[in-house]
């Protein structure tokens, strides 16, 4: 991350740009639209800063090093997964399981999941086991 922080008036600047999904004094995160846009353009032969520019960002205001960084994320990204690698997945990939209190019917029904699925993988492992000492099994 870059040692510039955005001030406040930065920021609502910043946060009028219909490409910028969100700012904090801290960083940018930018529309996957805006994303596909800047891939197309820049392999069509267009700088990053072109992009940045041509779609209302002060590329001074943001840093140069910022934009190209963001521009060789997104190339990579979208070489190894495609329009899918360009997707924030900060919204789908929540990290730490969550840790609310479950009901008592909430935890049954959990558990009730949770035993069924161990009896179904206990009887697969018996028919693998018989299938290895050749044993046939009759159903």
């Amino acid at each position: 991350m870059t040692k510039k922080h955005f001030s406040e008036k930065e920021i609502k600047l910043l946060s009028n740009n219909p490409y910028a999904k969100s700012v904090s004094s801290k960083g940018i995160t930018y529309s996957d639209e805006f994303k596909r846009i800047l891939i197309a353009e820049t392999e069509n032969g267009k700088t990053p800063r072109q992009v940045f520019e041509d779609h209302g960002f002060d590329v001074e205001l943001i840093g140069i090093v910022r934009v190209h960084k963001a521009a060789y994320r997104w190339r990579k990204a979208f070489k190894e997964s495609g329009v899918f690698g360009l997707q924030d997945a900060r919204t789908t990939n929540s990290g730490r399981p969550s840790e609310k209190e479950l009901s008592l019917e909430e935890k049954n029904a959990k558990l009730e999941a949770q035993i069924h699925l161990l009896r179904a993988e206990n009887e697969l492992l018996k028919k693998l086991d018989m299938m290895e000492r050749g044993v046939k099994i009759n159903k």
